[in-house]
This record gives structure tokens, sequence and C-alpha cells, in this order.
């Protein structure tokens, strides 16, 4: 037994489809499918019926996804208390999305105060789909991420805990044309599609677009490019290949007045969304606890002025 092969289920049974959980396990799809086949070698028999278009679990199939999750939760959680024991801890990692590490993350740990800035932190940038990943392996205390509540996190509420900690807003962007305006514009009554500038399924920022917009499913409407990446979806769209969402934190020099991007949307198009800071509930060692409080304590007196 190859404990890899009991994430590869989890992953197979989540997405029912060979080449997206390959990509989610980060291996070729005939790699992947020789774990599976393996894992139903050691079984004595097939986990996934294969017979139809959409695969599916297999009653033993069942069985063992269920074994699987309790084997790896248990597992990952006695790794975390081990990690917790050993480091008691001298470093504090925190997970962030790609956009909120390098604008939000410098300016709001200085806003925590000479005690936080003082503690020594490492910081992992990475997709929400990683950061999750990060956090569900514990192999960071926190997570920085946007926030919607149309949207979920794939987090486990009853094991992990948040606060808001900013605001933001997600706002649709485009080149912007000789007249001063964007160059494309979002609306539900043209007939010619727009070309749309997308994150991936691997971004938190999609996911939330998606959720949030009520009327994106009936926008006409052309996938141009696909990113996980915020800046990469931004400057394509500051040259013209079509409009994209990004966080209104990030672009505010581009649309000033002597910017490249235009608003390309109305008021309906807009997303005000949360930043938050994600923690497990279990305890964390005494400097992650105490930066938790400062966390806290900092919140508590912005409410109040």
């Amino acid at each position: 037994m190859d404990l890899r092969w009991l994430e590869d289920l989890q992953a197979l049974a989540e997405e029912l489809n060979f080449s997206r959980a390959a990509a989610q396990r980060n291996v070729t799809q005939p790699a992947f499918g020789r774990r599976i086949r393996a894992l139903e070698d050691w079984c004595g028999t097939e986990l996934f019926d294969r017979k139809t278009h959409r695969i599916r679990l297999t009653p033993a199939g069942e069985i063992m996804l269920s074994a699987a999750k309790d084997v790896t939760h248990r597992l990952d959680r006695a790794r975390r208390e081990v990690d917790d024991l050993l480091s008691e801890t001298n470093t504090l990692t925190i997970a962030s999305t790609h956009a909120l590490s390098f604008t939000f993350f410098p300016d709001w740990i200085r806003s925590l105060g000479s005690e936080a800035i003082q503690i020594p932190i490492h910081l992992l940038a990475d997709n929400m789909v990683g950061c999750e990943r990060m956090m569900r392996d514990g192999r960071a205390q926190f997570l920085l991420c946007h926030y919607h509540p149309e949207t979920e996190i794939r987090l486990d509420a009853d094991e992990f805990s948040f606060e808001p900690v900013g605001t933001d807003v997600l706002v649709p962007i485009a080149k912007r044309g000789a007249d001063g305006q964007a160059m494309f514009r979002l609306s539900l009554d043209s007939d010619d599609p727009v070309p749309l500038l997308r994150f991936d399924d691997r971004s938190g920022m999609g996911r939330i677009i998606s959720a949030a917009l009520p009327n994106f499913g009936k926008l006409r409407a052309t996938t141009v490019f696909t990113s996980h990446l915020a800046v990469v979806l931004r400057k394509l769209a500051s040259e013209g290949m079509g409009i994209a969402w990004s966080p209104e934190s990030i672009i505010s020099d581009d649309l000033a007045l002597s910017g490249d991007l235009g608003i390309a949307g109305g008021e309906e198009w807009r997303i005000p969304v949360t930043v938050i800071l994600l923690r497990p509930r279990r305890k964390l060692s005494k400097l992650g606890e105490h930066f938790w409080e400062e966390v806290r304590n900092r919140r508590i007196e912005k409410s109040d002025r």
C-alpha cells in the first residue's frame, strides 16, 4: 500500500474525471491511472465503474473512500501535532493567495504593530486550491484569502475558523480606448459576445465571480484566456485582449486618468469581498495563538473607532 493512493482515490472521487484528478495531484494522467489501478489490485476489486461516460464509485469504492478519508485525516492530524510539539514554534507559516501576498499582506502585517512585525513569518503564496491543500496538510498555520458568503472555502467548517481582516471589491476591467472608456463593456442586452479573461478553477476569485454574479451565466461571452493569476489577467486586459475581473486594490493606479484600464461594467458587475485570515480550530503553538490574538485585537480596535 502506498499512502499516495488514498489521496489519489479521494481526488478521483471528487473530480470523477481522470484528467482533472491527475492535474489536481500534479501527475500525468497515465501515471495517475496506474496508481488507481494499483490500489484496485491491492483491494482485489474495481473501485470505479468505468462503463459509462461519467465514471462513478462502486460500492467497494465507497467503502474505500470512507476509509481513505479517515486514515489521511488521522495521519495529517498526528503529523500536525508532532510538528507543533517539535517546533513550539520559532516561525509562523502563512499561506496566501498570490494577489494578496504582494498587495494586501505587506501593509496588513505592518498595521498589526511592532510585536507582529518581529514574529518570524514564512509566507507561502499559491492559488486557492494549493492554499487549501496546505491548510489540510498542516503545512501552514494560517491562510489569507478573499471570501464571499456565496462561495465555499473547501475546508471543513468544523475544523477551521476565520476572522475578517480587510475588504476589497472585484471589478470588471478592460483596456481604455481613445475616448477614455473601456474598449469592451459587459451587458446582457448586447448580441455581440464579449471576450473574457477568466480565472481558472484553481482560483478563489474565479469561484467568487461564478457564484456571486447571478447574471454571469446569461452573459454572451467567449473565454479567450484563463489563469489563476490576477496579475496576468490584468496585464492582458491592459493590452486589449478582453475583460477581466480584478481586485480594485491592485489596479487603482491603472484606473487613474492616466492609466491603461477602464471599468468595463456597471455596479451590478462589482463584487464586494472580504479578506479573511483562516486558522485551524485546534490549539496552535504559543506563538500561533499569540499572533491570532494580535489579529483579533487589532480588528476590535478598528471596529471601536
